[in-house]
């Protein structure tokens, strides 16, 4: 949860009515037209109802055009008053006037959905490509601060929650209100009595909507949240299945869903109670409007003070008007899940990207990488403590520690996933202060294998050249493989360079997979390599074969290699062992074999090891 991420966790800086208001930029002239022929649509469907009424009152019936006084203006205006007699006496008219009307009616409701569709459609596909594009730019220590599969519920269901609202109900609410001012303003001058007497029950629905709005937002952020725990577990276990399998955690898995999801449902379930309690007391006040709109209608009629054209009017609007209002409920409920999806979307919006300093450099990245005085921590937890050494340029520095010893943390700073603090010390390449130069500059002249390497769920070819730019031909590419002892093993699957690795690259070893990710990076052919325990999931005559074929191929290249295990160090210039946090020992294999230290000892137990594993075999 993002909650959980301190300096990152902080509440969107925008109301989620403004960020909508944001987003829409580009489309609103759109919604104007979707609006402007939603009215035209409105009008020439509250005018049908006028036309039955005319020809019951006045062509069937027979009073005169005059007495009516809402269609007196618009007759008069169209210079049809004088042709009543006319369509008494050619009823065809009417039914042509009825075509006309209903035609246009169809032709600017097609533009209104139109128009609106494509606003919305543009709206969204602008919010996904802006929330992709931010989420690229956040900083690592963002997105370990939070679980995948809140993301990508941020990212898919709550973008759907706003696209929903956008393309319906947003232009709902909009026409609920235009229908209740259309209808009373037609209403009130027929008859004030029946008019006041259906308004009357407008409030009370609006009231109730509201209260129930509140409530209703509440639930769905409830909702909502337990959905990303949800997801984040599934995500969680599908990428981690040969875990699962290998310890055998399937029933523990299961059952940990099972309570995740029983929560969800139970979420819902309180929802759904709360939803069918607000729908069964909302048709009683619908129902009860029509039975209020009938008996007083019917009792108007006997009195003469209604005639049955204005009667059947009044239930016509009536019913054209209670079911958007009866409606609004349910789009103000809508409204509330939006504003809390919003709300979540605009949090990961208003997080701070990385960004470059003005004076950012771009530079020749071939010198000395110099870490002077460096101290970090995650959180309240020292890692490095006053940490000062020197990779000399074009040569390979080997770092050996125990787990927890800050190998990995180094290589975090030189690639500036993690930035120092001020009063921190400084991380220098050829004098120069890394937080210098563009950070996109700086990571693609540095190339880093992890000890997990991702890979696509492409082919294997696609993987290799994934980190690269432009084009490479496959001599290249297999080239690269070669060198990483990879390729005799790639040519020996059916489909070869084109076989397709799986998600996350489970059709392939942890060997095999670190191998792909080698040849990845020495395609890329940066001036600085990091190897972070790369070479974990080899053999040591695989390992062994790797580091010779990397000194002919990156001669001139800065190589870092962080191991635990000492022979893929025994190729490097100098090895820096660390502990604690602290540089315990530096220099030559030879000078560090002889000072009897932590290496010395590190190397003989484990070359003791590989003894007795040795008479075993």
């Amino acid at each position: 949860m993002l909650s959980d991420l301190g300096d990152f966790s902080a509440k969107p800086k925008k109301h989620p009515v403004a960020l909508l208001w944001n987003l829409s930029r580009g489309f609103r002239l759109m919604y104007m037209v979707s609006f402007v022929a939603m009215l035209v649509s409105m009008f020439c469907n509250f005018l049908m109802p006028q036309v039955i009424r005319f020809v019951v009152d006045n062509v069937a019936g027979g009073l005169l055009v005059s007495e009516m006084p809402v269609l007196s203006g618009i007759f008069e205006f169209s210079g049809l008053i004088s042709k009543v007699e006319l369509l008494r006496e050619h009823h065809a008219l009417i039914g042509l006037i009825v075509v006309c009307v209903s035609s246009a009616s169809g032709i600017f409701s097609f533009i209104y959905h139109k128009a609106l569709s494509m606003a919305s459609e543009g709206l969204i596909k602008g919010l996904r490509d802006r929330l992709f594009a931010h989420i690229q730019l956040l900083p690592y220590e963002w997105h370990i601060g939070i679980q995948t599969g809140d993301i990508i519920q941020r990212c898919t269901s709550d973008v759907d929650i706003v696209r929903n609202f956008v393309s319906n109900q947003l232009i709902e609410i909009i026409r609920a209100v235009v229908l209740v001012v259309f209808a009373y303003s037609i209403l009130f001058p027929m008859n004030f009595v029946l008019a006041a007497t259906s308004f009357v029950y407008l409030p009370v629905v609006f009231f109730y909507s509201t209260i129930f709005l509140r409530r209703a937002t509440e639930r769905f952020l409830e909702t909502d949240e337990a959905e990303g725990q949800l997801l984040a577990i599934a995500q969680e276990n599908f990428t981690g299945v040969r875990v699962v399998r290998a310890f055998g955690r399937e029933r523990y898995e299961v059952d940990r869903f099972d309570r995740q999801n029983r929560l969800f449902a139970e979420l819902w379930m309180r929802l759904g109670r709360m939803l069918s309690t607000y729908w069964g007391f909302g048709d009683l006040l619908t129902g009860l409007q029509m039975v209020t709109i009938c008996v007083a209608g019917a009792y108007q009629s006997s009195l003469g003070a209604v005639t049955i054209g204005e009667f059947i009017v009044f239930l016509t609007y009536n019913s054209m008007i209670i079911w958007p209002v009866r409606g609004l409920g349910r789009v103000l409920s809508e409204a509330g899940k939006t504003l809390v999806s919003l709300g979540r979307i605009g949090e990961i919006l208003d997080a701070p990207t990385e960004t470059d300093e003005e004076s950012s450099m771009t530079g020749p990245l071939d010198g000395d990488i110099e870490f002077d005085h460096v101290s970090f921590s995650y959180g309240d937890s020292p890692v490095l403590r006053d940490v000062s050494f020197k990779a000399e340029s074009g040569r390979t520095l080997g770092i050996l520690g125990a787990t927890g010893s800050g190998k990995t943390t180094i290589a975090h700073l030189i690639c500036r996933l993690y930035d120092l603090k001020d009063g921190c010390g400084e991380i220098r390449i050829g004098g120069v202060d890394i937080r210098r130069y563009s950070l996109s500059w700086l990571r693609s002249n540095v190339g880093i294998v992890l000890q997990e390497p991702f890979l696509y769920s492409r082919t294997i070819a696609e993987n290799v050249a994934s980190l690269s730019t432009g084009r490479h031909d496959m001599s290249e590419i297999k080239e690269a493989c070669a060198i990483s002892q990879v390729h005799d093993a790639i040519e020996q699957f059916s489909h070869g360079y084109d076989t397709l690795v799986g998600e996350r690259g489970v059709t392939l070893s942890g060997g095999q997979k670190q191998r792909v990710a080698i040849a990845r990076t020495i395609l890329k052919n940066p001036p600085i390599m990091i190897f972070d325990d790369s070479l974990s999931a080899v053999d040591t005559e695989t390992d062994s074969k790797i580091r010779a074929a990397l000194r002919n191929r990156v001669k001139g290249v800065t190589t870092i290699i962080i191991a635990h295990r000492i022979t893929s160090l025994s190729g490097a210039d100098k090895i820096m062992v660390m502990e604690n946090g602290r540089i315990a020992e530096i220099g030559t294999p030879s000078e560090l074999m002889s000072q009897n230290g932590i290496y010395r000892r590190i190397r003989d137990m484990q070359q003791s090891v590989e003894e007795e594993l040795g008479e075993w075999s």
